[in-house]
C-alpha cells in the first residue's frame, strides 16, 4: 500500500510538471501570448478583414513599396510586385460578390534583417457569379505572411 502511494505521488509530480512547461497562447492561435506577437496578429487581422471586405485601397496601403510575390516558383511569369498588386486585387475582387476568410495562426518569428514572418492556415470561401447563377467556393491552404516594421505597425512585404 505505501508503496501504491508513492508511485502515486511520483506521477502526479511528473504530470504536474509536464503542465508547468506548457506555454501561454494567444486564444484560438497556436501562437505564444507576448505583447509582440499581440500587436502582430492584430495587424495580420487587420489584414484578413480588408480581404473580407475586398478593400484594395487598405490593402495596398498595407503593402510595402518593395511587395514582391514569386509565386513559390521559378516561374517569373506569374511573379506579383507591388505595381501588379493592384491589378491583381481588382481583378480577384472583381470576380467575387463575398468573402469569408478564415485564419488560424500558427506561428510568428523573427528572420534576418527585421523581417517577421507569420504562418496561418487559412478557409477562403468565396461567391462567385456563374452561367448557373451564384456559386460558393473554398480553398483551404497554409500561407505565410512576410512583414516588416513600419513605425507603430507594420507593412506587408509578400504573402497577399
Amino acid at each position: 500500500m505505501l508503496a501504491r502511494r508513492a508511485l502515486l505521488l511520483l506521477a502526479l509530480v511528473t504530470l504536474s510538471g509536464v503542465g508547468g512547461c506548457a506555454r501561454n497562447t494567444i486564444p484560438n492561435t497556436d501562437v505564444e501570448d507576448t505583447d509582440f506577437n499581440r500587436r502582430v496578429l492584430e495587424f495580420c487581422e487587420e489584414y484578413r478583414r480588408a480581404v473580407e471586405r475586398r478593400n484594395t485601397a487598405l490593402l495596398l496601403e498595407m503593402a510595402h513599396p518593395d511587395y514582391y510575390e514569386d509565386g513559390g516558383n521559378i516561374d517569373t511569369s506569374d511573379d506579383l510586385d507591388y505595381e501588379g498588386l493592384r491589378d491583381y486585387l481588382e481583378d480577384r475582387f472583381r470576380q467575387t460578390k463575398a468573402i469569408r476568410y478564415e485564419v488560424r495562426y500558427r506561428r510568428v518569428g523573427k528572420g534576418r534583417d527585421d523581417v517577421i514572418y507569420v504562418d496561418y492556415t487559412y478557409s477562403a470561401s468565396y461567391k462567385m457569379a456563374t452561367k448557373k447563377g451564384d456559386v460558393w467556393r473554398r480553398t483551404v491552404a497554409d500561407n505565410r505572411l512576410k512583414l516588416v516594421p513600419d513605425g507603430e505597425s507594420y507593412k506587408i512585404k509578400a504573402g497577399m
